[in-house]
């Protein structure tokens, strides 16, 4: 195609975005309610339907490596500090354990961080595994069930596999001492090892008062079509390309990088959240793993997200109806992009907008402090509280064990 005629696409979609702002806000209702079962379960209060005892293990195991590394309560893996810190002052916590219907054990596996602050999770399986060990020889709740009516937050890459390079996390597979455990996890995708049935999606961990202190005008028209700020090569990790997020982000640049309706880059500006709210769509494509905080600063910004992770699980998918919200993109068709997005008709782009105007949507995205009514925290209680009552199944014979103690690598089996 050629300028002249990108040009006038240009000048088209410019007159389309802000007929489409404008037309949203002469409605008389800018968010619309989800309906339908997701609604509902958007809705639930999970207060009354469980109780959770947490763990009163050392603090060597949490707090204190907030204290050793602050930057922990910053970074997208730090929903299993805060989860701690709600539980402790949550009405669903019961001091007497004998009421539990759920046990917490809260350990802070993502405290090693590079200088660049990223998570090293080699000391992780040993870390856990010693909290496991404490809990199990202090209290007898363990050994009932050996975790089958515990949870734990593993928010790592690949959860509870506790490595960032994929074939390393699939060769280690999910720690055995977790195997009957339900795992609270940022990590998801279909027929994956390291994804454990049962296991709660949820949302990356991002700060909620510097979203909130980025929030410009509704009224600002959305004059960007298509907008995306992140790596397209890994050259570090990744130096002969192609293996980084499947090659889907290195095929979005070298098919759009000249193109004027995509306004991409490798560039971080101090105004990307506000640019995000001047954006009809929000590409959010796999890195290495399939998901990334731009998923949650998507809905929170009304931004359109553009899904591109092939059999991604996304958080919360039985309160987001992610399939109304969102655009999803195969890896393979990523180099049609344009056509994709330009050939969605303008009431599909405005209902979708409509729905991502709804404010307990943008709240079940979010981990705030302190906690509000339907936000990430009650969405993860109100998953615990799905699965009870417990099948009786769960609780072993007397001297029955399922677990093997000494299964995985021999590092992980030192003492932490």
């Amino acid at each position: 195609m050629d300028k002249a005629t990108w040009v006038l696409l240009l000048c088209f979609y410019s007159f389309l975005i802000g007929n489409l702002r404008a037309q949203e806000i002469e409605q008389s209702e800018r968010a619309e309610r989800i309906s339908g079962a997701a609604g509902d379960v958007l809705e639930d209060n999970p207060v009354g339907r469980l109780k959770v005892y947490v763990y009163d293990i050392p603090s060597k195991y949490n707090s204190k490596r907030v204290k050793k590394d602050p930057r922990c309560i910053t970074h997208m893996f730090a929903a299993e500090v805060f989860m701690h810190r709600f539980l402790l002052k949550s009405p669903v916590r019961t001091k007497n354990p004998e009421e539990a219907d759920w046990f917490f054990v809260p350990v802070y596996t993502t405290c090693d961080l590079t200088p660049n602050g990223l998570p090293l999770p080699f000391k992780s399986p040993r870390m856990m595994r010693s909290a496991i060990q404490l809990v199990a020889s202090k209290w007898p709740y363990w050994n009932r069930t050996e975790g089958a009516d515990h949870f734990f937050v593993t928010p790592h890459d690949f959860g509870a596999c506790f490595h960032y390079q994929e074939e390393k996390a699939i060769e280690r597979g999910i720690l055995p001492l977790l195997q009957r455990a339900t795992l609270v996890q940022t990590f998801g995708q279909r027929n994956h090892v390291c994804l454990k049935e049962g296991s709660i999606t949820i949302p990356p961990y991002a700060p909620p008062q510097k979203i909130w202190a980025h929030i410009i005008p509704p009224e600002t028209p959305r004059s960007i079509f298509v907008y995306f700020r992140g790596l397209f090569y890994d050259v570090g990790n990744d130096p002969e390309g192609g293996y980084y997020a499947r090659g889907a982000r290195a095929s979005v640049w070298e098919n759009f990088k000249d193109n004027p309706l995509f306004d991409i880059s490798t560039e971080h500006p101090a105004t990307y959240y506000e640019d995000m709210q001047r954006a009809v769509f929000c590409l959010c494509p796999l890195g290495w793993a399939p998901w990334s905080p731009r998923l949650v600063e998507a809905v929170v910004f009304g931004c359109i997200p553009v899904i591109i992770a092939d059999d991604i699980v996304l958080p919360f998918a039985d309160a987001i109806p992610w399939e109304e919200i969102g655009v999803f993109v195969a890896e393979e068709d990523v180099p049609n992009l344009d056509t994709i997005l330009t050939s969605i008709p303008t009431e599909v782009i405005l209902r979708k907008q409509r729905l991502l105007a709804n404010p307990t949507m943008k709240q079940a995205m979010l981990f705030p402090q302190p906690a509000n009514p339907g936000d990430a925290f009650h969405q993860i209680l109100n998953g615990l509280a799905r699965k009870l009552p417990h099948d009786r199944s769960v609780y072993l014979k007397a001297g029955q064990k399922v677990l093997n103690w000494t299964a995985g690598p021999v590092g992980d089996l030192k003492p932490w």
